[in-house]
């Protein structure tokens, strides 16, 4: 049975378009068929992290105004076939789509991919409320500091004020390092203060910038973050995967 995955956080610039891109790609080389939509209307991003931004010509708008077809909007991947883009439009607004339409979009995804995951905007306004009642499930993406974790709850309580399931919990950016040392939330610490089930977490690793810039994943390097990512795929499908182990640094009051 085919799911509608919902990609959100309260604070932007936390890796929710990353992750949308990364989880596509790994769900896709596993031969599972995934279709991401961004859904982020004036602030089309998710095709430059999957290399199609070259291919786009209709868009998100023009399917909801019925200015073409699903299936001509839809870019196939250049190299996983089983991957599947709907690029957002980069003039619309989010009162462009309302969430009769976008639920009617998402219905007919459903039939052509098992996976379909959705970059939401980021925050609380109207364009996420519109996507809510399509999605099925959801992950919420948050750093481990204090200002995206606020953020995260003011999402959760609309999740919960809306009566849908509580997210899986991402974190991204993680400093193993600061963690290990006692200067950074572990992720199972954020996640127990959300009091959301976690998924896993993304260490910070320079391939992830490195990768953007070239318009390119890091999924196709050998790397930390590839690596967690892989984890979370497997974790995402059901599988039991421990998370790494990050030992605490003892700390000594006395030094020679």
């Amino acid at each position: 049975m085919s799911q509608s995955w919902l990609i959100l956080s309260g604070k932007g610039g936390v890796g929710k378009t990353m992750l949308t891109a990364s989880l596509g790609i790994a769900l896709a080389k596993k031969n599972l068929k995934c279709c991401c939509v961004d859904a982020d209307l004036g602030l089309r991003d998710l095709d430059l992290l999957l290399g199609m931004e070259n291919s786009v010509v209709f868009d998100m708008l023009d399917v909801a105004r019925k200015d073409c077809k699903l299936k001509v909007a839809l870019l196939r991947h250049h190299t996983l076939e089983n991957l599947s883009l709907l690029p957002a439009s980069q003039n619309g607004t989010s009162k462009d789509l309302d969430a009769d339409t976008f639920e009617r979009i998402v219905r007919k995804l459903k039939k052509k991919a098992g996976y379909v995951l959705t970059d939401a905007p980021a925050g609380l306004e109207r364009g996420l409320k519109n996507l809510l009642p399509a999605s099925d499930y959801s992950i919420l993406v948050t750093t481990p500091d204090d200002v995206a974790m606020r953020d995260a709850e003011r999402v959760l309580a609309l999740l919960d004020e809306k009566k849908k399931p509580r997210p899986m919990l991402v974190v991204n950016r993680l400093n193993e390092e600061l963690v290990a040392s006692g200067d950074c939330y572990s992720a199972q610490t954020v996640a127990n203060t959300l009091d959301v089930p976690l998924l896993g977490y993304i260490p910070e690793d320079p391939a992830v910038v490195a990768a953007i810039n070239r318009h390119e994943s890091f999924m196709e390097q050998d790397c930390a973050a590839a690596e967690a990512m892989d984890r979370i795929c497997r974790r995402f499908l059901g599988e039991y995967v421990p998370l790494p182990e990050i030992k605490k640094k003892r700390k000594w009051f006395f030094k020679k």
